[in-house]
């Protein structure tokens, strides 16, 4: 990915990464929008709302499976 940003994190850091979860508040919220979703109640601003935190579940998503498996490969000494 040409977005992509290598950093030099320690094992605590990626144990950190692999365990992040949304915020409470934007999970919540999330929550929401989906309920309001599935009786096809949204607004389309909630719709674009509902868009963007569903990409940002992604992103979060994507972060903590690279985390998992540096900390696999560091587990196994599979150094890239």
């Amino acid at each position: 990915m040409p977005d992509e940003v290598s950093l030099m994190v320690t094992t605590e850091g990626l144990t950190a990464l692999a365990d992040m979860a949304l915020a409470s508040k934007s999970q919540s919220r999330l929550d929401e929008l989906l309920a309001k979703n599935v009786e096809g109640k949204l607004s389309a601003e909630e719709t674009k709302e509902l868009d963007l935190l569903l990409t940002r579940v992604d992103e979060l998503n994507l972060v903590k499976a690279r985390a998992a498996a540096a900390l696999h490969r560091i587990k196994n000494q599979e150094l890239p």
